[in-house]
């Protein structure tokens, strides 16, 4: 298959990345859990997504745990030069699978050695602080403790820039009082935007903003007028909601996950759909709750 040529860049970690990236979390078992299902198929997405032009890979050591990074290094090191690959702290995992906090210094300079051994490398491109809480509505509170201590890993060579996962406004400008922060990751699609006007400030300073959950959970949005205009335009509803995205704000980054390189190419493929003026229109109503929602995983 030809190259899909995602030309569409922004400058992030000091280099030009395509907004079309890839998101590695599914590539762990069921839950996130230990190793796939089919481990071949897991590295043949890797390789397939790098081949493709994608040279932002977001990542977790707590995928798995270890896994995500461990077949990332197995499909892809030694790293191309542009390839920048973002990393979280903030949880680990339980025996059972559970998600545990791990927001301390000690556990977030024990979380940077642990991506560094398991991607291999010397220092980690991008650390986003990922903060506990609802996934859906992040929780208030103080994170100068947690972006001090990135910040004194920052200064000893162990991370090269700061973001955040999960945050709220107010976190984020706590965060830019300590450090220059780099981007920010929320739950962000369709028809959850709360983040609106956090994007738009973001935009104008230059950060990067990277939704997480971009389709409503793993699965598009499953919304009838979604469907009815992806039929118009010869697209899938999910390439539709991620061209949207695109088109939202220049400063939005994309991270769609999946385990199949043909689910994966489909993706890719939405970097290319541009919207017109009338459908935007119409996918605003969606996000407004004009547009008939019949729910999300």
């Amino acid at each position: 298959m030809p190259n899909l040529e995602i030309t569409d860049t922004f400058p992030f970690a000091g280099r030009q990345i395509r907004r079309m990236g890839y998101g590695a979390m599914q590539l762990a078992g069921p839950g996130v859990f230990g190793p796939p299902k089919d481990r071949d198929a897991a590295l043949a997405v890797l390789r397939e997504a790098v081949a493709q032009g994608v040279n932002h890979i977001d990542t977790s050591d707590f995928y798995g745990p270890h896994i995500t990074n461990q077949l990332i290094r197995e499909a892809l090191h030694p790293y191309p030069a542009d390839l920048v690959i973002v990393t979280k702290l903030g949880a680990v995992r339980g025996s059972d699978g559970a998600w545990l906090a791990a927001q301390e210094p000690q556990d977030l300079e024990r979380g940077v050695h642990d991506n560094l051994r398991n991607l291999g490398l010397d220092a980690l491109e991008v650390v986003n602080m990922r903060l506990m809480g609802d996934v859906h509505a992040p929780s208030e509170g103080s994170i100068e403790k947690q972006i001090t201590a990135l910040a004194e890993l920052q200064q000893r060579g162990l991370i090269r820039h700061i973001g955040l996962s999960n945050a709220t406004p107010a976190q984020v400008a706590e965060a830019q009082r300590i450090a220059k922060i780099v981007c920010v990751q929320n739950h962000y699609n369709l028809v959850h935007r709360t983040d609106d006007a956090l994007i738009d400030q973001l935009a104008d300073k230059g950060i990067a903003y990277v939704p997480f959950f971009p389709l409503g959970g793993f699965t598009p949005i499953q919304s009838s007028a979604l469907t009815e205009i992806a039929q118009t335009i010869g697209a899938t509803p999910m390439q539709v909601a991620l061209a949207w995205l695109l088109q939202r704000a220049p400063n939005i980054l994309l991270i769609p996950g999946t385990s199949s390189v043909a689910h994966l190419r489909e993706n890719l493929a939405a970097a290319s759909l541009t919207l017109s003026g009338e459908i935007l229109a119409k996918l605003d109503a969606i996000g407004r709750g004009d547009g008939q929602v019949d729910g999300q995983s």
